[in-house]
């Protein structure tokens, strides 16, 4: 089974466009997530490599995705 393990992220006002390449760099997926639906989205992958654009938002992203995925982590060994 393929599984993503790069994803880039074009963060936005309200829409944000992710996608999704397995290890040959292949394209799993190319959507659009609204703002709400962002850490939800990267909370259910498996750890992989996310590239977003170099801006003062992006670092705000960075960290709650980083948070998010730490959480699903932290709740799986409870």
């Amino acid at each position: 089974m393929r599984e993503v393990c790069t994803i880039g992220l074009d963060i936005a006002k309200n829409k944000f466009q992710v996608h999704g390449e397995d290890k040959q760099g292949k394209k799993m997926f190319n959507k659009q997530l609204s703002r709400s639906g962002v850490l939800t989205f990267f909370a259910n992958l498996p750890v992989c490599l996310v590239g977003l654009e170099a801006c003062g938002g992006a670092h705000y992203w960075a960290r709650e995705i980083a948070y998010a995925r730490c959480q699903r982590q932290i709740g799986k060994l409870n």
